[in-house]
């Protein structure tokens, strides 16, 4: 069962189309796993649809509310994904992914963008998804079973979408729709038992903080 989930104002800039390729394609990943985003975002289209607009206290125009099932919503999320940083993306269509024998579908969001190759670090494999983003990195980062990483902190933001299978650290256990969002305040060793695929996006490297694992931090830009 999915437990987490993109804050509210994230759901508001999606709709309102404020949002860098990296995270729409998260949130589009993520309502389409999760029906409770996915209510949420279609609640939050059609009233932002529906009000009216001002300017200078006078009323310039009104939306016209349209009945909900009129709204596509599947072609809303199909333009945005096509529309943004597409001059940047290349048009690999890759629809399924080998990963150490492994075998995923990957999601429609990010069929269409360019996906390096995975390069791996004992349990932990990463691709690189080329979006141009300067310093915020996005990744598919899979994790064999029973691999994980080190204790570590974030120098910046990390959101990890898990696409696949599930990983647990020491605050709870999280499964494939999970969208979580860490920061410099937040601390974990996430551990898969059973392997998992994970969609991931940050801007600055890991900072491993406990025991051995401090070694690792002048390669803590692999994840990152």
């Amino acid at each position: 069962m999915i437990k987490h989930h993109p804050t509210s104002a994230l759901l508001h800039s999606f709709v309102a189309g404020e949002l860098p390729a990296s995270l729409t394609a998260a949130i589009v990943m993520h309502t389409d796993m999760c029906p409770i985003c996915k209510e949420k975002v279609d609640a939050i289209t059609h009233a932002q649809a529906s009000k009216a607009f001002m300017f200078d206290g006078e009323e310039l125009a009104t939306v016209e509310e349209a009945p909900q099932d009129t709204l596509d919503f599947d072609a809303m999320i199909d333009d945005i994904v096509m529309d943004v940083a597409m001059d940047e993306v290349k048009l690999a269509k890759a629809v399924t992914i080998d990963v150490k024998g492994d075998q995923y579908k990957l999601p429609r969001a990010i069929q269409n963008m360019d996906i390096a190759e995975f390069n791996s670090l004992g349990k932990l494999s990463r691709a690189r998804i080329e979006l141009g983003e300067g310093d915020v990195h996005t990744s598919l980062l899979h994790m064999q079973p029973g691999g994980g990483v080190p204790e570590h902190t974030h120098k910046g933001f990390e959101l990890t979408l898990i696409l696949d299978g599930s990983f647990s650290d020491d605050k709870g256990d999280y499964v494939a729709g999970d969208f979580i969002w860490l920061d410099q305040a937040n601390t974990h060793n996430p551990v898969s038992d059973e392997g998992c695929l994970c969609y991931t996006v940050s801007n600055d490297a890991l900072h491993f903080t406990k025991g051995l694992g401090k070694l690792l931090n002048p390669i803590g830009s692999f994840i990152y």
